[in-house]
């Protein structure tokens, strides 16, 4: 296929059908896994007259990702439609919105009342005044990112889809933690301690992770997520 920025591209996404072009694709997000797709590295098959390129995925989700991709706006939805919506960014890598759903989804939680042992206000406050163990707390679905959390004891800790993009986490410590859908972009991970931890679908791209000790459960799915995602960048500047 050739992939013109100008170009039409029809979607057949799980039954439902989108047109769009290769521009919207590919320039928000361009570490995503629909701009490498139509980056022209790849041979894509077309069905039909028409030319559909099917993607095995549900579609219900799909309006709202290429809104994203074309207004960069984060649809208000319900919870449970937001974890629906926030499931297939993880799988397309559109970090962006993924940041966005979690930042809209605890500004929801914080205004509910529904907070979880902690706030972001809280472990910056830890932070400040070097109180920074968080032992078997449950931080779920925060939004860490930017912080520095530099030798923190997150043992035990429930870390379900905690946002840690771009902190700094050199020599902290996430033995046993339930950190299942984490995100860990552009992350700094040097030389952390991962016994034992539930790192399943957890996202890793960019992540600094030399003498990381990835030796938890889901490890080797989130190592080979972070390993086809630094492949994909590395590809994309080799063709520059």
């Amino acid at each position: 296929m050739h992939s013109d920025a100008s170009s039409i591209v029809r979607l057949n996404v799980g039954g439902k059908k989108f047109c769009t072009t290769v521009d919207t694709l590919m320039l928000r997000e361009p570490d995503s896994m629909l701009a490498a797709m139509f980056s022209g590295r790849h041979t894509l098959c077309q069905e039909g007259e028409k030319g559909y390129i099917f993607v095995d995925r549900d579609g219900k989700h799909f309006r709202h990702i290429l809104n994203w991709l074309r207004d960069g706006v984060v649809p208000t939805l319900k919870d449970s439609e937001n974890s629906e919506l926030l499931r297939e960014a993880e799988y397309y890598q559109l970090l962006g919105l993924i940041e966005g759903i979690n930042t809209a989804m605890n500004k929801r939680k914080e205004d509910d009342g529904l907070s979880n042992d902690l706030t972001r206000t809280d472990i910056i406050k830890c932070i400040q005044s070097e109180r920074v163990r968080f032992r078997g707390v449950n931080l779920s679905g925060l939004d860490l990112s930017k912080l520095d959390l530099s030798y923190v004891d997150f043992s035990h800790a429930s870390l379900k889809g905690v946002f840690f993009s771009r902190a700094n986490l050199h020599c902290a410590k996430f033995k046993d933690v339930d950190a299942e859908g984490s995100i860990f972009h552009n992350a700094i991970l040097r030389e952390c301690e991962f016994t034992g931890a539930n790192l399943r679908g957890a996202l890793l791209a960019g992540a600094n992770l030399q003498s990381a000790n990835l030796q938890g459960k889901g490890c080797s799915f989130c190592f080979l997520n972070y390993s086809l995602i630094f492949f994909s960048q590395y590809l994309r500047r080799a063709s520059t």
